[in-house]
């Protein structure tokens, strides 16, 4: 069984152009993972006038994946670890089967149970 997990990257103050670049950064990090694809969220509408069925959406990457506790874990860790290291004015918000969980820079306690508990609604074995 494959899943598709989606990740959706804000930064305060970007605009299309950054958060591409951005995705594109995260997206280099996730395909060291044991994951099957990531790419760009092709699924919004190309703008009038261009010629493109299909344009990816700013900022939002879709994982295919085997929806295991270690490969979800694993890429959460690596956006929470990629969140630490950006100084603390972005979020990515994680969405698999219609549930979406939001993390940020923060490495409390109680998001730490949070991303745990959404882990394992979602993962097999």
């Amino acid at each position: 069984m494959s899943a598709e997990l989606r990740l959706g990257l804000r930064e305060d103050g970007a605009d299309d152009e950054r958060l591409e670049g951005l995705s594109l950064q995260l997206r280099d990090e996730l395909l060291g993972l044991d994951v099957a694809a990531v790419e760009p969220d092709r699924s919004g509408v190309a703008p009038e006038g261009t010629r493109g069925g299909l344009a990816a959406m700013a900022g939002v990457l879709v994982v295919s994946l085997q929806p295991t506790v270690q490969v979800v874990a694993g890429v959460v860790a690596v956006v929470r670890d990629w969140l630490r290291r950006s100084g603390g004015n972005r979020s990515v918000k994680i969405e698999i089967g219609g549930d979406v969980i939001e993390l940020t820079g923060a490495s409390d306690d109680v998001q730490r149970r949070l991303v745990n508990d959404w882990i394992s609604r979602h993962a097999s074995g």
